[in-house]
Formats: structure tokens, C-alpha cells, sequence
């Protein structure tokens, strides 16, 4: 049984990440963004991001520790991928990290 929320404290994924794709400057779709482990280190350098997960606790903690500075990129929203209405070629990047 799990003792709390998977970490990835050496940010190792998030680095091989951002080594295969580029975020700069880009609109990009999160799904399952959970308390936004990987979502800030997006936004860092994206144009914006929407982040989704269907768990409201684990939204409401991930708006609460987001960074001032990238308040202003990030929206996120409590609901799951089917429940949400995307615009066609909204984003350019969907990612998908540790949600399916």
C-alpha cells in the first residue's frame, strides 16, 4: 500500500522530458495533472498550460502551491478528459504523465 504521493524528487523525469520535447512558447493540455508535479516545471517555459484531473482535492492543492509567477500561464480544472470541451488545434502539446 502506497505512503503518500509518488515523488520524483530528483526531477529525473521531468528532465528527460523536457529533453525530448519542446515547451517553449507552446499551449499545452495536461491530463491528470494531479497537485502539479509536472505542471509548473511546464509552465516555466510555456505559453500556458490547462490542467486537468478529475480529483478536486488534488486541483485545489495544485492552484494553492503554484508559483506567482506562473499563476498567470496555468489554469486548472477539476474534471477528466471526457468532461471537458477542447476547441480543435487548441493546444499543441498534450502530455500525459503517471495517469494512465
Amino acid at each position: 500500500m502506497s505512503e503518500g504521493p509518488i515523488r520524483d524528487l530528483e526531477e529525473i523525469e521531468s528532465q528527460v522530458i523536457r529533453s525530448l520535447v519542446n515547451f517553449k512558447g507552446k499551449d499545452i493540455l495536461e491530463v491528470g495533472c494531479g497537485e502539479g508535479r509536472m505542471t509548473w516545471n511546464i509552465a516555466a517555459i510555456a505559453r500556458s498550460v490547462l490542467a486537468i484531473d478529475p480529483n478536486e482535492t488534488s486541483i485545489d492543492i495544485a492552484r494553492e502551491q503554484t508559483p506567482a509567477k506562473l499563476r498567470s500561464r496555468v489554469a486548472f480544472l477539476a474534471t477528466g478528459i471526457t468532461g471537458v470541451d477542447l476547441a480543435d488545434n487548441a493546444f499543441d502539446i498534450a502530455i500525459l504523465s503517471w495517469s494512465i
